[in-house]
């Protein structure tokens, strides 16, 4: 007989793993179910890392909503959390008096949605404080509110933390269909055998179409993924004046390519926005990096092609679900609800960008759903709502490196020489609540791979380091699962077959 849970959650990205972890607060038996071998390797693992201020969405709107209230606990969420945060601001810049007109809509609009602190300011002031922007810019919006985060960091932490408070998270686990009782959710099926629950959160990502619709809930809402593809500057080569978020003026197609500082050192710029047929095309493209560069280029003319260090692609789960608010002409929000004709499920859908951000809210918006629907939700008088962060070696002064080393000499060894990650961080995150199991884990948790050399150089140690420590031979390693192995073989036995078939052996 399968185990009974109060609560599982479908899909463990950013907002899967926030809605487990604010759950954990409660006497619940939790089951988090992600179909990939890490956490956040979807929608999460590549966007553009920004905690938006929130004067882009509709106001009203759950987006606006959520947003809003989410950049307000980002500060105490990425200290208990143990992740990088910075709210350094973000400007949305105009090059002439069309633009402007655009400035006034969306400061307007944030005043309505309470972002606090904006402001208008000249052409000659944006200039003086990023003096790398395109000569000819005559204004911008400025938002103190806006900042980045590490969408990697923050996802597998907020799911460590999940876990450290008695949540269950199975990996490799697919959700195939809901299990039901009449109008009733009572537990979902999955290739890893059927789990039972009183209550199912919906947080698929780019699927939770498909998952709502095995529950014959809103036959008519689609998720459209339409993907951004982004470039990385060298941090070596370029930087910003300071750390900050450039946006163009929006158009119909979002916010734009922006410039924009990480908390990792490196200049990024993207993403353009592109409807793709498949759910599982992150491809990048030469008409793409093409348009990103154009872009980024119109913005910040001091960036060169030499500086580029690599590519990505994400998706978006761009969804066609009106706001609740009916006052609002507005088909593309948020979905965040437990629906009337089915029960036992917990809605949430379309969850495109503003998302990241508001993720946080969105957890909170679910535990309030629940008590609305009667769930007598009793605190846990142990729930620790910390997460210890691991030591990060290049983040260390020299006495503190000298002390770790001390304590563990594997931190001696430098194994990604670009971003100086030692061999004692990728033991620490084979180790970990949540194990790194491949090279991507390990890449998304330490950074290693991510510098000039793209891995050239630490691949072969840290396929190693996984093979020692998992267990598994060095072509069984993977770089994101079954089907990515490194290595066929080993080169003596390339020789040896040689040698074979030439008679010699």
């Amino acid at each position: 007989m399968s185990k009974e849970y109060d609560v599982i959650v479908i899909g463990a990205g950013i907002v899967g793993s926030l809605v487990a972890r604010y759950l954990s607060k409660y006497q619940l038996e939790i089951l988090l179910i992600e179909k990939e071998v890490d956490v956040g390797m979807g929608t999460s693992s590549a966007n553009s890392a920004a905690i938006h201020a929130g004067y882009d969405a509709v106001p009203g709107s759950n987006k606006a909503l959520t947003n809003v209230m989410a950049v307000d606990m980002w500060p105490q969420l990425s200290q208990e959390l143990g992740i990088a945060y910075e709210r350094c601001g973000d400007y949305v810049v105009a090059v002439d008096d069309e633009e402007m007109r655009v400035l006034e809509e969306l400061l307007e609009r944030g005043k309505q949605n309470g972002v606090p602190g904006m402001e208008i300011i000249c052409g000659d002031e944006i200039r003086k404080r990023e003096p790398l922007l395109r000569p000819d810019v005559v204004g911008a919006l400025w938002a103190p509110t806006g900042g980045i985060s590490d969408p990697f960091a923050a996802t597998i932490a907020a799911a460590e933390n999940a876990v450290m408070n008695g949540v269950t998270l199975k990996l490799s686990t697919a959700f195939e269909d809901f299990i039901m009782e009449g109008s009733r959710i009572i537990g979902v099926r999955t290739n890893q055998g059927n789990f039972y629950a009183r209550w199912v959160v919906n947080a698929a990502g780019l699927y939770a179409d498909e998952v709502m619709h095995k529950a014959g809930v809103r036959p008519e809402f689609t998720i459209r993924p339409r993907r951004g593809e982004y470039l990385i500057l060298d941090k070596a080569d370029f930087q910003l004046t300071n750390t900050t978020i450039l946006f163009p003026t929006p158009s119909s197609k979002g916010k734009g390519i922006l410039v924009a500082s990480t908390l990792h050192g490196n200049v990024i710029v993207g993403p353009n926005a592109n409807f793709v047929d498949s759910k599982e095309n992150k491809d990048v493209t030469k008409e793409g990096a093409e348009e990103i560069w154009s872009g980024g280029k119109k913005l910040v003319p001091a960036i060169e092609r030499k500086y580029i260090i690599a590519e990505f692609g994400g998706l978006r789960a761009t969804g066609n679900a009106p706001s609740p608010n009916p006052d609002i002409n507005y088909n593309q929000d948020f979905i965040i609800e437990i629906p009337e004709n089915v029960q036992g499920l917990v809605n949430l859908g379309g969850i495109e960008s503003p998302g990241f951000t508001a993720a946080p809210a969105i957890a909170i918006q679910v535990i309030e759903l629940l008590k609305g629907a009667g769930e007598d939700l009793k605190a846990k008088p142990n729930w620790n709502p910390v997460r210890t962060p691991r030591p990060v070696f290049r983040h260390l002064n020299r006495e503190e490196q000298a002390h770790l080393i001390g304590k563990d000499p594997a931190y001696g060894r430098i194994v990604c020489r670009c971003e100086m990650v030692t061999e004692g961080e990728i033991l620490a995150e084979i180790h970990s609540p949540i194990p790194a199991t491949t090279y991507d884990a390990i890449k998304r948790r330490t950074w290693t791979g991510t510098g000039r050399c793209q891995g050239g150089f630490d691949m072969p140690r840290v396929v190693a380091i996984l093979s020692q420590e998992l267990g598994i031979s060095p072509e069984a390693v993977t770089k994101k699962g079954q089907g990515s192995e490194f290595l066929f073989r080993r080169t003596k036995d390339v020789v040896k077959d040689h040698l074979t078939v030439e008679g010699l052996l």
